[in-house]
């Protein structure tokens, strides 16, 4: 195997694999990354066998062959060479070696035949997402994955596409994230992809120049495709909570408040949190006026927010971490938010449209 490439071509490429990589493993060949050059093209791939990376190195191929190096060395050699065209060879018992300028390297790796081959996805039926919205769709729901795992089912999220619809839903149990977009696609979609294989796929779309992205699935196995990159991960087993009941439907208090406003006020009460209260925020609404108030041992602070209110006057109380954290995702300038009873889920949906919905739990608290 022998190569030229670019630094920078090389480093991109290392960044994208290389999260794939096992850091706990007792296969040490997946500490690794593989190179390979197959049919005149230069592979980098990555696995800890949950979630695999490869991705296409351009270059200027000289000899085909593989290897595999260990992935920590490799990233941090590659970001220290200086910024010149890269010569890379494989020796003989699996030694590559590395020359920029005036650098070389030689690196003692592993049989390239011994590396786990990714699962083959039938790409017959690809779905194609424009990619900002696949991005912006992650961004906007991974906040509600649950961190723990009670619930191996919730921490991934429901992708979902029915009649040209696109779904990514995300709950933990205190809140609930549901974002659609419509893609011209008659294939039906139904799978849980685990939270670290979007994250991935959020990064390493940030990195990329492409349009859209490619998704294909089988039975347990979901493929994504980007550009020269592809990202093959395993779907989570298991039914996902029906999520369109939890959601309600009717409301005896609608607020129509501006995000910035309501998240700035937000943040600021929740300065004067104490410990071990829950990161409990109250809020007050009455006569058009939103009263944001928290108190503790360390003091206490009121914010008030002018709010337009239909219904009935509500005080209710919110870990601010919920709250803040939907609110730091929502774009638009206004929100609805709906509530029915002081223990009961607020709702909050765009003022037109119907693009997201989110959900949050009260906290039930004692007035002093």
């Amino acid at each position: 195997m022998n190569f030229i490439t670019s630094k920078d071509s090389l480093h991109h490429a290392v960044n994208i694999v290389q999260k794939a990589v096992s850091n706990k493993t007792t296969m040490p060949i997946l500490e690794g990354i593989l190179f390979r050059i197959v049919d005149n093209t230069i592979y980098l791939m990555g696995t800890d066998l949950e979630i695999g990376i490869k991705t296409v190195l351009p270059g200027q191929i000289i000899s085909s062959g593989s290897v595999v190096i260990s992935a920590k060395l490799i990233s941090e050699i590659v970001r220290k060479l200086p910024d010149d065209d890269v010569i890379i060879e494989l020796k003989e018992n699996h030694v590559l070696n590395i020359k920029c300028s005036n650098s070389e390297f030689n690196i003692q790796g592993q049989s390239g035949d011994d590396f786990p081959q990714l699962p083959e996805v039938d790409s017959a039926q690809e779905i194609s997402v424009p990619k900002e919205l696949f991005k912006g769709m992650i961004r906007e729901t991974i906040f509600s994955v649950a961190k723990n795992e009670n619930i191996p089912i919730l921490t991934g999220e429901l992708l979902e596409l029915q009649n040209g619809i696109l779904k990514f839903v995300a709950l933990d149990g205190y809140r609930l994230a549901v974002r659609q977009g419509f893609i011209d696609n008659p294939i039906s979609l139904k799978e849980v992809v685990p939270e670290r294989t979007l994250s991935e796929l959020y990064r390493i779309t940030s990195l990329s120049s492409e349009d859209n992205i490619y998704m294909s699935y089988s039975k347990n196995q979901i493929l994504f495709r980007l550009g020269g990159t592809s990202i093959v991960s395993r779907l989570l087993e298991g039914e996902f909570i029906n999520y369109n009941q939890i959601i309600p439907q009717n409301y005896t208090t609608k607020v129509k408040v501006d995000v910035r406003d309501l998240l700035a006020s937000s943040e600021r009460a929740s300065l004067m949190v104490g410990s071990g209260e829950s990161n409990l925020i109250k809020l007050n609404f009455s006569n058009d006026t939103l009263e944001i108030r928290s108190n503790s041992e360390i003091g206490t602070v009121c914010e008030q927010v002018e709010v337009e209110m239909e219904g009935d006057p509500l005080k209710i109380a919110f870990n601010s971490t919920y709250l803040i954290d939907v609110l730091k995702v929502i774009s638009d300038e206004e929100v609805y938010l709906e509530f029915t009873t002081p223990v009961s889920p607020c709702v909050l949906r765009p003022i037109t449209g119907d693009n997201y919905t989110y959900l949050i739990l009260p906290v039930r608290y004692m007035e002093h």
